[in-house]
């Protein structure tokens, strides 16, 4: 048996959390601080949502944009290809996409905290089957389905609030969970301390 922490294991219960974790015990340390970094951003992404929420539609316009100009330039390097013009047509529609988000982002945030809803929908079933992945290892595996429901509630309320909301809520949401995520990587880094 050992015993750390508080917390008292015994060798098969040492190798249940090995075969769940693996080597992430050993980096306990580069996990505490992934979830101190997202702490960190998330609180100063908190008091500037709607700064986040336009730099967000800036940014996704501008990798559109930058995108469909190396497509485009793609295709003229590729003679004979019978589908050069569905290529061309894509590129084309990834700049249009880029420009449109570039110059109007509030339409652009209207797509994006659709988009958002549904990520934030999936990542948080996501988190909820990882937390149970951890359930039977004696970690904190309920912060991670915790941290899972954070998400299944933002990803309701963007779509229940959607569009009224859409020029803040992005970066609102963002910065909400960034930091939940963060509590819940600091609580199983710390759990896998006392495992070590």
């Amino acid at each position: 048996m050992s015993q750390s922490g508080g917390s008292v294991y015994t060798k098969s219960q040492l190798m249940v959390v090995q075969g769940v974790v693996g080597d992430l015990s050993k980096h306990w340390g580069w996990l505490l601080a992934l979830g101190i970094l997202f702490i960190v951003l998330g609180t100063v992404a908190l008091g500037m949502s709607v700064a986040v929420t336009v730099a967000t539609v800036l940014f996704f316009g501008v990798l559109l944009a930058i995108g469909g100009v190396f497509q485009i330039i793609e295709a003229f390097k590729c003679r004979g290809w019978k589908s050069i013009l569905m290529h061309v047509l894509i590129a084309l529609l990834y700049i249009v996409a880029g420009v449109s988000m570039i110059t109007e982002p509030v339409a652009g945030s209207l797509v994006l905290t659709a988009l958002l809803g549904g990520v934030f929908v999936a990542t948080g079933l996501l988190r909820i089957v990882m937390g149970y992945h951890l359930k039977g290892t004696g970690l904190r595996w309920g912060w991670m389905v915790f941290a899972g429901v954070v998400s299944l509630v933002l990803g309701g309320m963007i779509f229940f609030q959607w569009p009224m909301s859409a020029l803040w809520v992005i970066g609102l949401l963002i910065a909400i969970e960034m930091i939940f995520h963060g509590w819940a990587y600091v609580m199983i880094a710390l759990a896998l301390k006392t495992v070590r």
